[in-house]
């Protein structure tokens, strides 16, 4: 009797751990549970406010170029590396930008979406001493767009020679050139089993460039809706040298130097400093329509970067594409 009731103490002693270390687990999963809950919210609504701060920085950007527009000279626009829109914003505390609100400790912001409007609420401390905004606005005729390669539906033999001495100055394989140029005129006729017609410079393997090849010409070509002639004010010397048929490297990099002085205010002042027969009618300009606006964000638990190609027509600037991704 006696041994059986010390086995009845010992189960009930088993029993009671059992039920303290199955209520502890319990417990602990519901605590983690909410602590995973509390986290994915924080991250989600700080990525919420980077998109919202970034929407503005474009905004930002947009009313920057349409200001240079209107300051400069409409029947001679020129754009050059020493006007604001190309002073990059270096990487600094949000609280520089914001002007410090002694009534409110929070900044409302409200869109209207169809028929339903959606408020995002803005701590004062996380925007201005956790949240650091940095960006830059890119003159994409700058570069040499690959547009050009076509005249309607047939490859532009002038650009074609002046991608391949793009090529050649990059120590790049100029088979791949032709393989672009093929590629272009077969996604324009929509032959079957051509790839799409690209739209962002990372689709441009789709047409036989290499990853190795396209993060060599990165910054030097882009992908534009149109045919658009090379910015000579803002040209890299590479891009100059390549696009000018019978203008070397080094002729290049003097007129890169001298324009740091003195922009080019047209195309005739140009063919007078590089102080030989150009042909640069029709190919280049010394203004540009077509921009990319960069702006990145980082916060605690976000960290986002945001490109958007924009087109400046006069004082009209519209958004042709926006896409964002992960701060690398």
């Amino acid at each position: 009797m006696k041994r059986q009731s010390h086995s009845s103490r010992g189960a009930a002693l088993l029993a009671a751990m059992l039920t303290v270390s199955l209520v502890a687990m319990l417990a602990a999963g519901a605590a983690w549970q909410q602590w995973r809950t509390v986290e994915v919210e924080s991250t989600e609504r700080q990525h919420a406010q980077a998109q919202w701060l970034l929407l503005g920085a474009l905004d930002w950007a947009r009313i920057i170029l349409r200001e240079d527009a209107r300051s400069g000279n409409a029947d001679a626009p020129t754009d050059h590396l020493a006007e604001p829109w190309a002073i990059p914003l270096q990487e600094a505390r949000l609280s520089t930008f914001l002007e410090a609100n002694s009534n409110s400790s929070a900044v409302n912001k409200s869109v209207t979406k169809g028929n339903s409007t959606i408020s995002n609420t803005f701590s004062e401390d996380a925007l201005t001493q956790e949240a650091y905004l940095s960006g830059q606005i890119i003159d994409l005729q700058a570069r040499m767009n690959v547009s050009n390669l076509l005249q309607g539906s047939q490859i532009d033999l002038k650009s074609l020679q002046a991608f391949e001495r793009l090529f050649e100055a990059l120590s790049l394989p100029t088979a791949q050139v032709n393989s672009l140029a093929q590629g272009l005129v077969a996604a324009q006729q929509q032959k079957d089993g051509a790839p799409l017609m690209p739209q962002r410079i990372s689709q441009l393997t789709w047409l036989g460039l290499t990853p190795q090849t396209l993060n060599s010409l990165a910054s030097y070509i882009t992908v534009l809706p149109t045919r658009t002639p090379v910015n000579l004010n803002t040209a890299p010397p590479v891009v100059m040298y390549a696009s000018v048929a019978g203008l070397s490297l080094a002729d290049a990099k003097r007129l890169s130097d001298q324009r740091a002085q003195n922009p080019w205010s047209g195309l005739d002042a140009f063919q007078k400093a590089a102080g030989k027969p150009v042909s640069v009618d029709g190919t280049h300009s010394v203004n540009s329509r077509f921009f990319e606006v960069v702006g990145r964000l980082r916060m605690p638990a976000t960290s986002l970067v945001e490109r958007s190609v924009v087109q400046r027509d006069q004082v009209d600037v519209k958004v042709l594409w926006r896409e964002s991704g992960s701060l690398q």
